[in-house]
């Protein structure tokens, strides 16, 4: 799931801009009424939609937009959408690699453009940025693309990668989300890296290295769905 927040002072436009967040990404957007409450957040958020001017806050010491992002951008990869009525602030956009710049009053249609733009970097980077797992007290960088399966064991997950077996302490619901839709939860037990499918059938997936995982009866026709959108993209 996309995780997305919204950082402006205007109650109208906070409402405006999570209602069409969930009209054209069917996903629930966060929202904020100053840079610091979003800053004090402990999500890292996949899209950030953000005014520059952050001026009718009740934050006293009023962060705007720009810094906020500046600050954000020293520690995350969120995908940032400025969104504000200042055009003289275009320029200093790209200083923290804004995604893009939406001036008001909105035009809906170009709104809804930048979206599904974003949501479909967000995928793409999903794919290409490393997982960062805890193993044994110390932090190791998992390439996405050498992960051929996720399996449950108990209270920790073991992935099975190009080169090894990794056991650590994780849920698959949180995988599930980091990874994304390159990969496809296909029974209670096993996340799939659909790149590495080579066939199934209503009950297992075989993958290219020649191994086979279980697929549930109930998740047939959402992996088929699945299998086929990721081929196609």
């Amino acid at each position: 799931m996309i995780k997305i927040a919204i950082c402006d002072d205007e109650v109208f436009i906070r409402k405006y801009l999570r209602d069409i967040v969930k009209q054209e990404l069917n996903v629930q957007a966060d929202l904020y009424e100053n840079g610091e409450a979003l800053l004090q957040s402990d999500i890292e958020y996949d899209i950030l939609l953000i005014d520059i001017c952050l001026e009718k806050s009740e934050y006293s010491g009023k962060i705007n937009g720009l810094e906020t992002a500046r600050r954000l951008r020293d520690s995350s990869h969120t995908v940032i959408i400025f969104i504000t009525a200042l055009k003289e602030y275009v320029y200093a956009a790209y200083d923290v690699e804004a995604f893009h710049y939406l001036l008001k009053p909105i035009d809906e249609g170009k709104l809804r453009e930048v979206l599904r733009k974003a949501a479909a970097k967000t995928r793409e980077k999903r794919t290409t940025l490393p997982l960062i797992i805890k193993v044994k007290g110390a932090y190791r960088r998992i390439p996405v693309e050498d992960i051929y399966y996720i399996e449950n064991d108990a209270r920790k997950v073991v992935l099975h990668t190009k080169n090894e077996e990794i056991s650590y302490y994780e849920k698959m619901e949180v995988l599930e989300q980091k990874l994304g839709s390159a990969f496809f939860r296909c029974h209670r037990g096993y996340l799939v890296h659909l790149q590495e499918v080579c066939g199934y059938d209503r009950t297992s997936i075989t993958l290219k290295s020649g191994e086979s995982i279980y697929l549930a009866k109930q998740k047939y026709n959402d992996f088929v769905t699945a299998y086929m959108n990721f081929l196609t993209r």
